[in-house]
């Protein structure tokens, strides 16, 4: 039997995972703040000093899905890594707005790309869902247990947005689209993904969630977030008439407690990331956060003394688009020149749960 002492050695051997490949998709259909000043009371100026976004694409309500999008995104992703989509052999899909509530997004992918008998995992870590992904299909290539992995973010949150003033606060916030990357093991000693970082606290959950329909019962809750129909003795739990009437089925969100969670955690994942690998703020060339808050990244960007060169934000061009928000970012900055190969790439989020993650890749 192998010693703890060798074990080690050998994982320190093992080949890094690199990032092959880099596909996008958000719809065709803009939506800028002035068109939502039709179904609720704001002001372009006060969506833009708050969040940062001009504007956000929504789906085709009908022709457009979650994983038909994710489907676009990896298509490019395999493309442009120069394999067939045969050579994938494993799949990675997260997202917090499925097309159905189960099974996941992972196998309708497979389906849709034509991909029959590889595994399929779905992720829900929300915002910091792409970097938890990420740092899965990591481990896989660097164990050799697989080659080609696809690894997808997407989100239709259009669907879900209650358009109204008393939603505003949420709504103007989000944006449809899907990321994706093809992960394999390097065959350059110097590139790849260095280290992953991975936390949460469920503490405060309820500051950024959407609650029913679920099987919470109001159980982790004070005040009610669900209304039953009391006569019931089983079922009508998941999602009552009276949900629907008081508008209980859409996302809820602290924006203060959300920001001031965001701007603490965020330098300190990053600077973990650095540390671990005996490097410094300097040695980043680009920094890609979750596209969450214009005014979070700000700050961070602030914090760290990072240049606007290092740092990039498209958040204006597409709202919120939580588990696409940094492969859609990274397929932007590399076609802007802006993230090159041997650049030293951070990835870091924060988001609903609550989660925070960094990435250090040497790109």
């Amino acid at each position: 039997m192998k010693t703890n002492q060798n074990n080690s050695l050998e994982l320190m051997h093992l080949k890094k995972s690199t990032i092959a490949g880099i596909g996008m998709y958000v719809p065709q259909n803009v939506v800028t703040n002035t068109d939502l000043l039709k179904h609720m009371d704001t002001t372009d100026e006060w969506i833009q000093q708050r969040t940062g976004i001009k504007e956000r694409r929504y789906a085709d309500r009908f022709g457009e899905t979650t994983t038909t999008m994710g489907t676009a995104a990896a298509k490019m992703a395999i493309e442009d890594a120069g394999i067939k989509k045969e050579d994938i052999d494993f799949i990675i899909f997260d997202t917090l707005s499925p097309d159905y509530y189960f099974p996941g997004c992972g196998v309708l992918l497979q389906r849709d790309l034509g991909l029959a008998g590889i595994g399929a995992l779905d992720v829900r870590n929300q915002c910091s869902g792409f970097i938890y992904a990420l740092s899965i299909a990591d481990q896989f290539i660097r164990t050799g247990t697989y080659k080609n992995i696809l690894v997808v973010g997407a989100e239709k949150h259009s669907f879900a947005i209650d358009f109204s003033t008393r939603g505003r606060t949420v709504g103007v916030m989000f944006g449809d689209g899907a990321g994706a990357v093809i992960l394999q093991p390097s065959s350059n000693e110097g590139q790849g993904i260095l280290s992953v970082h991975l936390h949460s606290d469920g503490n405060g959950a309820e500051a950024l969630a959407f609650c029913n329909p679920g099987t919470h019962s109001n159980h982790w809750v004070k005040e009610p977030v669900a209304e039953y129909d009391e006569q019931d003795w089983f079922g009508n739990q998941y999602i009552s008439h009276k949900m629907i009437d008081n508008a209980q089925i859409f996302a809820q969100m602290d924006g203060n407690a959300v920001m001031k969670r965001a701007i603490t955690y965020l330098p300190v994942v990053i600077n973990e990331g650095l540390t671990a690998n005996g490097l410094v703020v300097d040695d980043i060339n680009m920094l890609i956060l979750n596209q969450s808050n214009a005014r979070i990244a700000e700050y961070v960007q602030q914090k760290l003394g990072l240049t606007d060169d290092e740092i990039y934000i498209n958040i204006q061009r597409y709202g919120n688009t939580t588990a696409a928000s940094i492969p859609i970012a990274m397929f932007e900055a590399v076609k802007d020149n802006k993230l090159k190969r041997g650049d030293l790439l951070c990835l870091a989020s924060y988001g609903s749960g609550f989660t925070w993650a960094s990435a250090i890749i040497r790109f």
